[in-house]
């Protein structure tokens, strides 16, 4: 076994035993995490319960969860590998379900989510996260920020040298962007910092 190997499998040593220690954010059923949307069952099939393991902002290894569509699975698992590794902290990753299905409750509390059927705001069309195909993370650091100033949530302020702050430059935001993702910071029309989202090609 070479030098390098030993290394691996000391860290890989390191990291089965710090997951000993998580702090758990979240744990629950699938049937849990769906329970009350008013997704057809089409859009439930395709879901799945993912747990992630990141650095919260305590400096600790956390357990969350997040409703997925199926197809992105390990784009999600590759991504929040880059999360942990980075030691970019993670707020909390737990099902909008626990909000009661509320956008903004989760938003406020810096809740990072995945699924959850809604409409876009101001629009009657289906936003993304109703097919699991969209992330919010950390979206009290990352607020969205509007062409007239308005700042969503509440009291949020966006500054990059933050951390827990996603710019061009973070390697999190290229690493979607490599899995074919977009990011709501390069978004036109207003900035949606928090927000990524992948559609998939019929």
């Amino acid at each position: 076994m070479n030098c390098v190997s030993k290394l691996s499998l000391f860290f890989l040593v390191l990291l089965q035993i710090s997951f000993t220690n998580l702090i758990i954010d979240s744990d629950l059923t699938f049937e849990e995490a769906v329970k009350g949307t008013t997704a057809p069952k089409e859009i439930i099939d395709s879901l799945l319960l993912l747990n992630v393991v990141y650095y919260s902002f305590d400096n600790k290894l956390h357990r969350g969860q997040l409703v997925v569509h199926k197809s992105v699975q390990k784009d999600i698992t590759d991504v929040f590998e880059l999360i942990r590794n980075e030691r970019f902290p993670v707020a909390k990753s737990i099902p909008i379900v626990k909000y009661n299905w509320s956008d903004s409750a989760s938003m406020a509390n810096n809740n990072t989510s995945s699924f959850n059927y809604r409409k876009i705001a101001g629009t009657n069309r289906l936003s993304l996260h109703s097919y699991g195909l969209a992330v919010d993370i950390n979206p009290f650091n990352n607020p969205v920020v509007y062409n007239d100033g308005r700042i969503s949530p509440k009291g949020a302020k966006y500054k990059p040298k933050k951390i827990g702050t996603f710019t061009s430059a973070c390697p999190i935001v290229q690493k979607f962007k490599e899995l074919g993702w977009r990011w709501g910071g390069e978004f036109n029309s207003f900035k949606d910092y928090h927000h990524f989202d992948k559609i998939l090609s019929n």
